[in-house]
């Protein structure tokens, strides 16, 4: 049976659990869904998280620009993000490979060949590419949009079935709902336009993106062909949960 795709992008604010410090609880939940989707689904994940990674260990101090600590931070904790997930997943019988790449990347189409003939051969012997912006040499993502952009790259270049972008809303709001106690989801869309007009400006605790990069992503998305769901990272099962349907979550359709 040919499997479904998944490029799943988590965030910041999803694998912190919206604290401090990285959740290897959400990472357990996060590998336990996978577990049990892996007969049907194959994954690939594009994770931020490193700043936040290494803001455990470490302080650094500097007279430099922020944008260069950022950076120094990022080296740091890349390596322990993909240790906590490696360790997490192997409990669960999930083999892990980390995979960094820059926005430059996509755009000359022999490296897009080598990035795409390198993930599917992972795939087919069964081990999870974890992706995240090569945040050392540059800084798209730490300025702009906590990887969401990359997730929509490449859920395009794998042709993937469905982006899900885990995120600490229930997905995207109404705008007029979001005055009163109980926001309203805008569960199905497929006219990004009218979205638009109903995001704020507003970015979340650790992430940089906030829902317009999420938009963006899912332009990206769309126009290969690939459905965007934009569902709560921060609760437990929350990707099984949206493929059985017994969540609210926004889903943009595919063109």
């Amino acid at each position: 049976m040919l499997k479904k795709r998944i490029l799943l992008k988590l965030g910041s604010n999803t694998l912190t659990k919206d604290t401090d410090h990285i959740s290897r609880g959400k990472i357990e939940d996060i590998g336990r869904q996978i577990a049990a989707l892996k007969d049907q689904y194959e994954f690939i994940i594009v994770s931020s998280g490193a700043i936040a990674a290494a803001k455990q260990f470490v302080k650094i101090e500097h007279n430099g620009e922020d944008i260069n600590v950022k950076q120094a931070l990022a080296s740091i904790g890349q390596p322990h993000l993909m240790r906590i997930f490696q360790e997490n997943f192997r409990e669960l019988g999930l083999f892990t490979s980390q995979c960094l790449l820059s926005y430059s990347d996509f755009e000359k189409e022999r490296t897009r060949i080598n990035i795409k003939n390198t993930i599917n051969v992972l795939v087919a012997n069964n081990f999870i590419p974890i992706i995240n912006e090569n945040d050392t040499v540059a800084t798209d993502e730490i300025k702009f949009g906590d990887n969401d952009k990359l997730a929509g790259l490449t859920a395009s270049l794998l042709s993937a079935d469905i982006l899900i972008i885990a995120t600490n809303t229930d997905g995207i709001y109404t705008k007029s709902s979001l005055t009163t106690s109980s926001p309203k989801t805008i569960e199905a869309v497929s006219d990004l336009t009218e979205l638009v007009k109903e995001i704020g400006e507003s970015k979340s605790t650790h992430g940089t993106g906030g829902m317009q990069s999420k938009i963006d992503a899912a332009t990206i998305a769309q126009k290969a062909g690939i459905e965007t769901w934009i569902t709560n990272g921060l609760n437990d099962n929350f990707i099984v949960d949206a493929i059985k349907n017994k969540s609210t979550f926004t889903k943009i359709k595919a063109s």
